[in-house]
């Protein structure tokens, strides 16, 4: 991905004070630090979604989190890559996984969906799955429960800390994949993070 062209990072989510601090928010959650540590307002409303932008050496980077809900993230990342004319392996999309122990961070630059709604509006809508992913551990599924009420559990107390730090991990991830290429970031940043 290093290659000099703008990029975008989008956080996948859900608006509202319910899903606020849900496994499902991770994606959201990345961000609002990313934003925190580039003194970013994101209060901007564009393309359906909460929207800043900052530089990160030479590059511009865009920053986005879609208020169109999980299952329509795709339809407000088009809009961006459509109005800046960059190209899906110009995006970084960062969102929960629970197939995924938890503490576990991977980056894969392209993919199926692997049956996540938010990745597959955005591949839907884009008509490629060449985008990079940080995917965040938040498992093991409990497979005796229904998956929904699963993803949208407020992060428990006691795992908010360890959660944190691995928000913090996927921020490392997002720059240095700008920075260094995704490949280095592999190298890097994949496998469990926090304990």
């Amino acid at each position: 991905m290093k290659n000099g062209r703008n990029k975008l990072i989008v956080g996948l989510g859900n608006p509202g004070d319910k899903y606020e601090l849900s496994w499902h928010n991770l994606g959201w959650l990345a961000v609002d630090l990313l934003a925190r540590k580039r003194h970013l307002a994101m209060r901007r409303l564009r393309f359906e979604a909460y929207f800043d932008d900052y530089r990160l050496n030479e590059q511009k980077v865009f920053v986005m989190k879609p208020l169109t809900y999980m299952n329509n993230s795709g339809r407000a990342i088009r809009q961006a890559l459509n109005f800046y004319n960059l190209k899906p392996e110009d995006i970084i999309v960062i969102y929960d996984d629970i197939d995924l122990d938890f503490g576990i961070l991977r980056i894969r630059d392209r993919g199926s969906s692997a049956h996540h709604n938010g990745i597959k509006s955005v591949i839907s809508e884009l008509g490629s799955e060449n985008f990079t992913r940080i995917r965040l551990g938040f498992g093991p599924q409990d497979r005796s429960r229904e998956l929904i009420p699963q993803v949208l559990e407020w992060i428990p107390k006691d795992k908010q800390t360890a959660t944190l730090e691995l928000l913090e991990k996927a921020v490392i991830a997002a720059e240095m994949i700008i920075t260094e290429g995704v490949g280095y970031a592999q190298a890097r940043m994949n496998g469990r993070v926090v304990e």
